[in-house]
C-alpha cells in the first residue's frame, strides 16, 4: 500500500483536499482508506444506541457490522495517543492508498496544505517529511522552496502528481512496528 500524509493548520483545506482525492483515485480503479486524527473528544456513536450502551457498560471494544460496513470502537482505559503506524496496522491491507490527515508530526511522507488566507506559518522549512506543497497562492509562500508546489484547487493535478510519484509512498510495516 501507498501512504501519504496531509499536514497543515486548521482551515488550510486538508479535509476538502482528501475528500476530493478519494473519488479522483477511485476513478482510476484505486482503493483508498483514510486515517484522520481528531484533536478532541469525539464520538461516532449516539446516546441510547446498542453500541453506545455497550461502551457505557464498560466494554473495552465494540465491533458493529452489517452486510454494508463495520466499525470498531475501542475505549482507552488510560489516555493513549496511538501512532499513525499503529493505526495503519489496523487497516485492511488490500488497499492501494491510505490518505492520512492530522498527524502533522508523523514520520511519513506528507504534502503540506497551505493557504495564505489562513494566516498560519508554513511547515515545509522545518519538516523533512514534507515532500510537496499544495497551495492556492504559490506567489505568497512565506519562504522559497525547491519542493513541488501544486495547485490546491486542481485535484487532478494533485492526484496525478501523487500517482506519478507512487513508488515514493510504498509503506512497509516492518520499518515502523
Amino acid at each position: 500500500m501507498k501512504v501519504v500524509g496531509f499536514a497543515g493548520f486548521s482551515g488550510a483545506g486538508k479535509t476538502t483536499l482528501v475528500e476530493k482525492l478519494i473519488p479522483a483515485f477511485k476513478s482510476k480503479g484505486l482503493r483508498v482508506s483514510v486515517i484522520k486524527y481528531a484533536h478532541h473528544n469525539f464520538d461516532i456513536d449516539h446516546v441510547g444506541k446498542d453500541t453506545w450502551r455497550h461502551r457505557e457498560a464498560g466494554a473495552f471494544e465494540v465491533v458493529v457490522a452489517s452486510d454494508k460496513r463495520m466499525a470498531l470502537m475501542r475505549e482507552f482505559e488510560v489516555p493513549h495517543r496511538p501512532t499513525v503506524h499503529q493505526l495503519l496496522a489496523q487497516l485492511y491491507e488490500e488497499v492501494d492508498w491510505v490518505l492520512v490527515e492530522g498527524f502533522k508530526d508523523a514520520d511519513l511522507l506528507k504534502m503540506e496544505v497551505w493557504r495564505a488566507q489562513a494566516g498560519k506559518p508554513a511547515r515545509y522549512g522545518a519538516d523533512d517529511f514534507i515532500i510537496a506543497v499544495a497551495t492556492d497562492a504559490p506567489d505568497l509562500l512565506p519562504a522559497p522552496t525547491d519542493l513541488p508546489v501544486l495547485d490546491l484547487n486542481d485535484v487532478d493535478v494533485v492526484a496525478g502528481w501523487l500517482i506519478s510519484q507512487s513508488d515514493r509512498f510504498n509503506y512497509c510495516f516492518e520499518n515502523y512496528l
